[in-house]
């Protein structure tokens, strides 16, 4: 059996041809154009859907999206304004009636742990937490060898919890959320901010491991507000392990060794002794692995 995927995020929209295995018999990607809005946004899907179904013989579609998404009907239930007008958006209905197939949906997120959990950092524990550090930082919580959703299929919004009450107005609506301090886009203000110049983060990041000392006061600024945001986390879960998947996760050992670091020194002792961070396996498929173990799972 084949299905097509798609991973729809603010930059790009990644797309591949999967069987059960997980296997990509072909993979790419095309620009979202976020700022046309929802409805720009899924008839790219549709079209794309109906150009792989006339190469290849799939049976279904699973789609990982940024977005509170109900994954039993397949409707965004909310979403900010990164994306206008998606908010409400029914995705399942919409792709399913365009291209006569099954369709699932899944909040983007939760594929990267699903993926992870599937064939990558987590494949060995049935309780973890996965973050996702990107233009924002989102978060998925993974329970006894299931998704937890929560009650209105909202839980784990770890960016949006207040780091710095009446600090910098978010996306959400409120003011001082940790992804306006530690996500991947508010690494880049920071760095353009001490510079005076924009430098692209992987420049950045090179700078560090050649031992700049003003870049170092950048990362442990963004450090520490990152770590402290996790710190809540971890007391208030108790997780076993925590998985690190985004744009920033492609800094790999060394990124891990420092979030490491900074996080045990400030969590208390028995948080800590079971506790393990890992870098997610899959950065760039994870979220197209995810969706295709969710289609995968009933």
């Amino acid at each position: 059996m084949l299905i097509a995927v798609f991973d729809i995020g603010g930059t790009s929209i990644k797309y591949g041809v999967v069987d059960r295995d997980g296997s990509f018999m072909e993979d790419g990607s095309f620009p979202t154009a976020a700022k046309q809005g929802g409805e720009a946004i899924i008839k790219k899907v549709i079209n794309k859907s109906l150009e792989i179904k006339k190469i290849w013989k799939i049976d279904g579609i699973s789609i990982s999206t940024a977005g509170q998404i109900n994954s039993e009907n397949g409707v965004v239930v909310y979403a900010t304004d990164t994306i206008p007008d998606y908010t409400g958006m029914d995705i399942r209905s919409r792709v399913g009636k365009a291209t006569g197939l099954k369709v699932k949906v899944e909040n983007d997120v939760n594929c990267t742990a699903l993926g992870e959990y599937w064939k990558g950092a987590a494949n060995d524990t049935e309780n973890f937490l996965c973050l996702t550090i990107g233009t924002g930082i989102g978060g998925s919580l993974f329970l006894n060898g299931q998704l937890y959703s929560g009650s209105s299929h909202a839980a784990a919004e770890i960016g949006h919890l207040t780091l710095y009450p009446g600090g910098k107005p978010c996306t959400c609506g409120n003011d001082g959320c940790l992804e306006r301090y530690a996500s991947s886009s508010a690494l880049e203000e920071m760095i353009n901010e001490s510079f005076g110049s924009k430098i692209k983060v992987i420049e950045f990041f090179e700078k560090l491991r050649y031992g700049d000392k003003q870049s170092e006061a950048v990362f442990n600024q963004w450090l520490d507000d990152l770590t402290t945001g996790l710190k809540s986390v971890v007391h208030v879960l108790n997780p076993e392990l925590i998985v690190i998947g985004g744009g920033i996760s492609a800094q790999g050992e060394f990124l891990l060794t420092h979030i490491k670091q900074s996080l045990f020194e400030k969590v208390m002792p028995n948080h800590r002794r079971k506790l393990d961070v890992r870098i997610a396996v899959h950065q760039n498929k994870a979220n197209l692995l995810g969706a295709a173990y969710h289609y995968f799972a009933d």
